[in-house]
């Protein structure tokens, strides 16, 4: 469904917009601004798989490389926690 704006480019495709919406708050936490686009059909009937469903991440053309390097990181478990992580969680009550 990729949208023809000649700033921005697509380096994702989200199935839905809750997944949208974390994959766009991963890379505006790291500095890189991004637009969320999805046919009005399928945003209207909340609709998270097949075509209407998806939802195209989209970026600054001068920031798509390291959208690109960061998505990949993510992709691989770069960035996922380890539940043994004793920073992981809410402090013992002491």
């Amino acid at each position: 469904m990729e949208s023809s704006n000649p700033h921005f480019s697509v380096v994702y495709t989200a199935n839905g917009k809750l997944n949208a919406e974390m994959i766009k708050i991963f890379l505006e936490s790291s500095g890189i601004p991004a637009l969320l686009v999805q046919e009005s059909a399928g945003s209207a009937l909340g609709l998270t798989i097949g075509a209407l469903g998806e939802v195209d991440i989209m970026v600054p053309i001068e920031k798509k490389a390291e959208a690109m390097k960061l998505l990949d990181a993510m992709d691989h478990g770069d960035f996922e926690l380890d539940s043994h992580d004793e920073n992981v969680g809410f402090p013992e009550d002491d």
